[in-house]
């Protein structure tokens, strides 16, 4: 599945409660295990450059996926702070914040598995600047980490033709 595509597939239930601010965090639907989180970040382990680091800009225990300066050449308003593009909740939260190209943050809003990060809802960092909400199941820790692929490429400078 290419996370950009308009064929997202529609997350199941209603979207969980979350606060209006910072921190931003999930309040509920949280998964009954570590399964889906370990299943995540197993998927992006292989991602080229990434350097897993403690969050910058989050919570004590997020961990920050960012890049080497050299490979973070993609646009301003694809990181959070420096070079970094996207981070992971710790538990009990498990969501996610992260930089998508403002189509690709439209299409995961709309298709119920993310939300605008309140703060860029004030138009104080980049519209694409979303939570991602935690994944349940196997399967939307295959979808969440599609999306986080897409920020990913966003970061490196890929384009809307190199992303599918």
């Amino acid at each position: 599945m290419t996370a950009g595509a308009a064929s997202l597939p529609r997350r199941s239930g209603g979207r969980p409660a979350t606060t209006p601010t910072n921190p931003h965090m999930q309040l509920e639907q949280q998964p009954s295990d570590d399964r889906p989180r370990r299943r995540l970040e197993a998927l992006l382990a292989d991602l080229p450059g990434v350097v897993w680091a403690d969050s910058l800009i989050s919570v004590p225990g997020a961990r920050a996926l960012t890049l080497p300066p050299d490979q973070a050449v993609g646009p301003r308003e694809a990181f959070m702070l420096g070079t970094e593009f996207a981070h992971l909740h710790p538990a009990p939260d498990h969501s996610l914040h992260l930089a998508l190209p403002p189509d690709v943050a439209r299409q995961a809003i709309d298709a119920g598995w993310a939300e605008q990060h309140p703060v860029a809802a004030r138009g104080l960092i980049p519209a694409g600047t979303v939570m991602l909400y935690a994944p349940r199941d196997d399967a939307e820790a295959d979808v969440v980490a599609a999306l986080v692929r897409t920020s990913y490429d966003y970061a490196r400078g890929a384009t809307a033709t190199d992303r599918g």
